[in-house]
């Protein structure tokens, strides 16, 4: 139990989550992070989407790398990753179909999605199921947060609502407020994701360029 949650998993798990975020410091998987935000319960099954997949395709990739040939790894990745993202599809049409319509295509666009392919490549084909389950979880945990955090700030301030409840009172309109229709536009979720970049720089040191 200790080997399975030693010091080297810990730090594979929470690492995305903070210091080594696939969004905000690897800079991965930016165009569903600005297409699928301007809610949040779309970001939120984005990223619970992306999660699923992300560590089950790490650890279906990690049990078969000893067999596939490299010169297919791709494809085999692919296949692999194609199939998950289909299965997931399906499950969201049956069970969510209103917040299906919203994410559009970009489900299917996971199958291309960079931080998939790159923890595929790059951990899943070098280490084990275990560690590669943690850090698909890890990964992808560390996407949907940054998906939440921008989708908190843009439904709240471009809607006045968050999940579809009003959050701002009603006496607030009456006195003059009015919710900001620039946050709905793609652009103020760079924006958004650009002062996040700004402030883990700022409180990480070591992210900084000399």
């Amino acid at each position: 139990m200790s080997q399975l949650f030693s010091k080297k998993n810990k730090e594979v798990f929470f690492a995305p989550l903070g210091i080594d975020n696939p969004v905000t410091v690897q800079v991965l998987g930016i165009c569903s992070a600005l297409a699928v935000t301007a809610k949040l319960e779309p970001a939120i099954v984005m990223g619970l989407s992306v999660t699923v997949i992300t560590a089950f395709a790490n650890v279906v990739i990690s049990l078969l790398r000893k067999t596939i040939p490299n010169r297919i790894r791709i494809i085999v990745q692919l296949v692999v990753v194609a199939a998950l993202v289909t299965i997931v599809s399906e499950i969201l049409k049956a069970f969510a179909y209103d917040v299906s319509v919203q994410l559009s295509v970009y489900v299917g666009l996971i199958i291309t999605n960079c931080i998939l392919m790159g923890r595929l490549e790059a951990f899943a084909m070098q280490n084990g199921p275990w560690e590669s389950c943690l850090d698909g979880i890890g990964n992808g945990l560390g996407y949907a947060k940054i998906l939440i955090i921008v989708a908190f700030f843009r439904e709240l301030l471009g809607s006045g609502t968050l999940l579809n409840f009003r959050i701002i009172p009603e006496s607030f309109y009456k006195m003059g407020y009015l919710n900001n229709g620039l946050m709905l536009m793609p652009p103020m979720a760079l924006i958004i994701c650009a002062c996040i970049i700004w402030y883990q720089r700022a409180k990480h040191k070591e992210l900084q360029e000399s």
